[in-house]
């Protein structure tokens, strides 16, 4: 076979690609799952989909298989005693199960280019966390499921988002004492 120089280069290329895919598919694509979140000091057991059971203790997040569609989840308290049987419907790549049917927080943080953060809270909805208003529209959640966010509570968010020209938002599910520790220490008033 020849030396032929375009067909190296054709070689080079795709092994270039290949490596850019696998470092973006290993270390920087976002992993989509679901979690059983437990911010309370109580221990609770679960079946979801009357699978093997499952245990979540005192302020723990567990990671879980859940199926597109419609689940079902049964909760045991401690002594393994029925708490509620339930179904909840699942249409996105990321949820969070509240099996304690705790007060969460779904917050919408904004990025771009010359953001004014204190005007644009100010415009927003305030939601009101024990009797005192809070900027910024957080959405209030305390239902079996949602997935109605980007970030998870074991997330955080991006520090820097790339390459934005115009105003864009994410949006992360927080439990509630670490929603009112975030507003502390990112927004001053």
């Amino acid at each position: 076979m020849k030396n032929n120089p375009s067909l190296k280069g054709l070689l080079i290329a795709v092994a270039f690609f290949v490596i850019a895919f696998g470092v973006y598919f290993f270390f920087l694509a976002k992993k989509n799952y679901y979690v059983v979140d437990n911010p309370t000091p109580n221990t609770y057991y679960y079946k979801i989909n009357n699978a093997s059971e499952g245990i979540i203790t005192a302020g723990q997040f567990v990671h879980v298989d859940v199926n597109q569609g419609k689940n079902s989840i049964k909760v045991f308290d401690k002594n393994k005693k029925l708490l509620y049987d339930s179904a909840f419907e699942v249409k996105k790549l990321r949820g969070l199960l509240n099996i304690a049917h705790q007060d969460y927080y779904i917050n919408r943080q904004y990025y771009g280019y010359n953001l004014k953060k204190d005007s644009l809270l100010l415009t927003l909805d305030k939601t009101m966390i024990d009797g005192k208003p809070y900027f910024g529209g957080a959405k209030h959640f305390n239902k079996l499921y949602t997935e109605d966010f980007y970030y998870n509570v074991d997330e955080d968010y991006d520090k820097l988002i790339k390459n934005i020209d115009k105003v864009e938002s994410r949006s992360k599910i927080f439990r509630k004492q670490d929603y009112l520790n975030y507003y502390k220490e990112y927004y001053k008033f």
